[in-house]
């Protein structure tokens, strides 16, 4: 008997543990961040130059680009999308 997959996903076992709501913020928090540092490689931006574009300070940003503090406003994400050039697009999924 050939069976495909052999006990539950990664995601079950996260949520066996209680893990999964935070393994998931994290996650979004670093696809956000990495997303940021590719714009600003793109746009040859360093912190200091997008930090001043959004009117704010480079520990400020440095606190938007560190995937451990998911503590991210809505409005600071608009703020550096449009200081990038870039918006914002959100989406529930099911």
């Amino acid at each position: 008997m050939r069976r495909k997959h052999v006990g539950t996903d990664f995601d079950d076992f996260l949520q066996k543990e209680g893990l999964y709501e935070a393994a998931t913020v994290q996650a979004i928090k670093r696809v956000v961040a990495w997303q940021i540092q590719k714009a600003m490689k793109a746009k040859n931006l360093t912190k200091t130059a997008l930090a001043a574009r959004m009117g704010t300070s480079r520990a400020a940003l440095d606190r938007l680009l560190d995937d451990k503090d998911t503590g991210l406003t809505l409005a600071t994400l608009d703020r550096v999308a449009r200081a990038l050039g870039k918006r914002v697009r959100i989406e529930l999924a099911a």
